[in-house]
């Protein structure tokens, strides 16, 4: 582990290559997991904002299991608010390519100018999770491997492209962009 400013980063941020693959993956991400994405305070509110602007890029099944859950759900075993599920499985903000890639309903809308929120951090910063602890008032910034990710793993090494690097954009909205030119400088220091 670094310290970068107050935030404790992962060896494996540095280290680990990375770089999404969609023709791969078709956008797993958005579809497998136990919970939705990690939402932070001011994003339920925004989600709350936004939801007429982003309702048209939606699935049926999307919309109406935002209609049935809210716009953002407490999952008590994560312990933190996230995006609703479509029948506990895909995110209820999801949309399809017409080539079968799973897209993010919030990014298209933003893409298309017709929003500022691009989307939820927590998917913007992965393959990194963010884990914060309140007691001592850290954040750790960890490496979440999962094997639906593979592809995006040879894709990264083959490119040569650090997981930071990949996320130069998540990184900088999040934490800004001192924080990461000082990770960046960092990095190249232990190459």
């Amino acid at each position: 582990m670094i310290i970068i400013q107050d935030k404790l980063v992962s060896d494996d941020v540095i280290k680990k290559q990375f770089k999404c693959n969609l023709n791969a993956c078709k956008g797993a991400c958005c579809i497998e997991g136990d919970t939705g994405a990690p939402l932070e305070e001011e994003e339920r509110n925004t989600l709350e904002e936004i939801y007429s602007i982003v309702e048209p890029y939606l699935t049926e099944e999307g919309k109406q299991a935002i209609e049935e859950q809210g716009k953002s759900v407490y999952f008590p075993e994560a312990e933190e608010f996230g995006t609703p599920l479509i029948g506990g499985g895909p995110c209820a903000y999801l949309n399809f390519s017409e080539d079968g890639i799973v897209m993010c309903g919030i990014e298209q809308a933003y893409f298309d100018g017709k929003i500022e929120f691009r989307k939820p951090i927590s998917c913007q910063l992965y393959p990194i999770r963010v884990e914060k602890n309140e007691t001592v008032g850290f954040e750790a910034l960890n490496y979440d491997i999962w094997d639906i990710c593979s592809a995006a793993c040879q894709l990264g090494k083959e490119e040569q492209l650090p997981i930071y690097q990949f996320l130069k954009d998540a990184l900088t909205r999040k934490y800004g962009k001192e924080f990461f030119d000082e990770l960046d400088s960092v990095a190249k220091q232990l190459e």
